[in-house]
């Protein structure tokens, strides 16, 4: 008895130590937040390919869906999808359960027998069990509950595999569009930076002879003052610019997760002909009902909140459980230490069928509700398709407009310096031409990356998808191919309908 007694005292204490203990947390050091930092950097450029020319828009896209940090957290998060769903089918399987231990007690097991009748002890005390003893055991149960509930539970993680992945084709068609746009405006920076640079620096120039012409009194202190003024003007007007260019540039690195330090060189190919729609968009609105992500998502939503109430439904009807079982106890006082066992058991909880009409009220409340939520959506989609056409085509203005702007301002920059002569006034003229030559530049690169933009948004508001379905299994150059092939496809016959066969003009550079 002793012995049982030091073993059950010990772990009772360590028991009452173990739940009056209290968990301090520890904050991470700075060594430790260093190493993580560094490992994360590590991480975010890790196994990417090599840059190894101008990247041209296709490349840019590819680089972005290959190596964009977002896209590939939805891509975790499908495979995580996909391995909850494999948990849960194991479920609608029968449980095989194995056992074994010892038991033990301080004294012995047994009792006596009193007559009923009289009360009478008839039998002395007796035991047929011994104080220590070991028992095994191998069973085998089913249940129609635990089938069917597992049956459902697997069928909405299907659901979910597919939501999640819905939600990685929407990540995929946001950096598209997001490319789309940082791409022109990168690529415009990269036609103007290097003549910006060169007129900040020439006005610099002009605006320190100015100084010395001030200090020197060779002009009215007015004309010189106002002469300071126009140069400051047109210095802070470009320095704005710049940054904007820059930004575009860093931006297009991010997306595809380029170092920003990374040289990057983009192809400078003549501006891509964008088509004009047509007045009628009934055919990119049935598209858009069709392939949107948001909508399908929704519609596989639909059915997990129908099945969380067939889950309930199936807990009120009869339970069938089967148990098979072999067992085995070493007690020397039995007749058999080895037998099998087996049985079947039929249990209803007949209190719970009262739920019927209120779960059956709840499945068609959720159901409308689902149904009335997706018809939402669906018009929040058709309002986006309407409103993307008409920005879509306020851009194609802005950029014709540009483009005569443009036209007006290079044909001022060449009167200007025609008529250039060697004083200060002259020189700020040609300035200011060149100047807003290079707005005009600006803007037009600006229109042009716009358009752009609204033509992806077109794209994205409708739910096409230009990219294969398998990502990762291509390398760059393929997936850069893939992509420009199926948009090629996509543009001749998916939207067909909807764009018009007259091109607008090749854009002037």
């Amino acid at each position: 008895m002793q012995t049982l007694k030091t073993p059950v005292s010990l772990c009772v204490a360590l028991f009452l130590a173990a739940c009056t203990s209290v968990v301090k947390e520890q904050p991470y050091t700075e060594d430790e937040n260093s190493a993580r930092a560094k490992a994360d950097q590590v991480k975010m450029y890790a196994d990417q390919e090599p840059v190894t020319g101008p990247i041209s828009f296709y490349e840019a896209a590819a680089r972005a869906l290959k190596y964009n940090l977002d896209y590939r957290l939805k891509l975790m998060e499908s495979a995580l999808s996909a391995n909850l769903r494999d948990v849960s089918s194991h479920e609608m399987l029968p449980r095989l359960v194995a056992s074994a231990g010892r038991t033990g007690r301080s004294n012995d097991s047994g009792g006596t027998s009193i007559g009923i009748e009289d009360r009478q002890v008839s039998l002395r005390p007796s035991t047929s069990e011994e104080r220590y003893h070991n028992i095994a055991g191998l069973g085998l149960s089913w249940s129609t509950l635990d089938f069917a509930v597992g049956y459902y539970r697997t069928a909405q993680r299907n659901d979910q595999i597919l939501m999640a992945e819905e939600r990685r084709r929407k990540v995929a068609q946001n950096v598209l569009q997001d490319v789309r746009s940082a791409y022109w405006r990168a690529l415009g920076a990269q036609r103007l930076l290097p003549q910006v640079d060169g007129l900040l620096a020439r006005t610099n120039d002009a605006l320190r002879q100015a100084r010395e012409a001030q200090d020197r009194g060779l002009l009215p202190r007015q004309e010189i003052l106002a002469y300071q003024r126009a140069l400051l003007d047109s210095v802070s007007l470009l320095t704005q610019r710049r940054q904007d260019l820059e930004f575009a540039q860093a931006e297009l690195r991010a997306l595809m997760s380029l170092p920003p330090n990374q040289p990057m060189q983009l192809v400078d190919t003549p501006d891509p002909r964008l088509p004009k729609l047509s007045a009628d968009l009934s055919q990119l609105e049935q598209v858009a009902l069709v392939r949107r992500p948001e909508i399908q998502e929704e519609w596989y939503r639909q059915r997990v909140n129908q099945r969380d109430i067939e889950i309930a439904k199936a807990q009120l009807w009869p339970s069938v459980g089967v148990d098979l079982s072999t067992r085995y106890d070493s007690n020397q006082y039995l007749y058999n230490n080895h037998w099998q066992a087996a049985g079947i058991e039929v249990s209803i909880n007949l209190l719970r069928l009262l739920q019927l009409p209120a779960l059956n009220a709840s499945q068609q409340s959720q159901k409308d509700t689902d149904e009335m939520r997706r018809v939402a959506l669906s018009m929040a989609v058709l309002t986006q398709v309407r409103i993307g056409a008409l920005r879509y085509g306020l851009a194609m203005h802005e950029l014709q407009f540009a483009e005569e702007s443009l036209v007006v301002d290079t044909k001022l920059l060449d009167y200007a310096r025609s008529a250039r002569k060697t004083s200060l006034g002259s020189e700020l003229e040609l300035i200011r031409a060149e100047g807003r030559f290079l707005l005009s530049r600006y803007q037009r690169e600006a229109a042009q990356s716009t358009a752009q933009a609204a033509w992806g948004r077109l794209y994205n508001s409708v739910g096409l998808d230009v990219f294969p379905t398998t990502i990762q299994s291509y390398d760059i150059k393929s997936l850069a191919q893939e992509i420009e092939k199926i948009t090629l496809t996509m543009e001749n016959q998916r939207l067909r309908g909807a764009v018009s066969g007259e091109n607008s003009p090749r854009l002037a550079q």
